[in-house]
């Protein structure tokens, strides 16, 4: 469950990498499904407790090694979801976080401004006269 008052303070990317995830008393594979500067969501095969602490290894698309996110609290659970608030990672896995999310938002940007210059065509052509 969601504990009250729980805000995001930044947006989370949909996304999907591989995960692999620990505590005092579990380990687990998932998939991640969305990403923030600040925390993720991960689906997997075992149902973790809300307040856990973590450890987290996000395996990215871009073949280097894995993410590290050193320590991470769940945040909320739902089922086989939870979502996990990064509490510490090494300055190197910031970084490499931030160039990640960095790409993810100039795909969305694009993506958005197709969609826009699209509908705006779609408008421009729905305006002209009957021939």
């Amino acid at each position: 469950m969601t504990p009250r008052g729980y805000v995001r303070n930044y947006y989370r990317f949909p996304l999907q990498y591989p995960v692999i995830f620990g505590g005092a008393p579990f380990v687990g594979e998932g998939v991640l499904t969305n990403l923030s500067f600040r925390g993720c969501s991960v689906i997997c095969d075992r149902e973790v407790l809300c307040g856990s602490e973590v450890r987290v290894s996000v395996l990215l698309g871009d073949r280097a090694a894995a993410l590290p996110i050193e320590l991470g609290r769940v945040k909320w659970v739902n089922g086989r979801q939870f979502g996990v608030e990064f509490l510490r990672l090494p300055i190197e896995a910031q970084q490499r976080l931030n160039r990640a999310l960095r790409l993810e938002l100039i795909e969305w940007l694009k993506t958005r401004n197709t969609i826009a210059a699209f509908r705006g065509l779609s408008d421009a052509v729905e305006q002209l006269p009957d021939m």
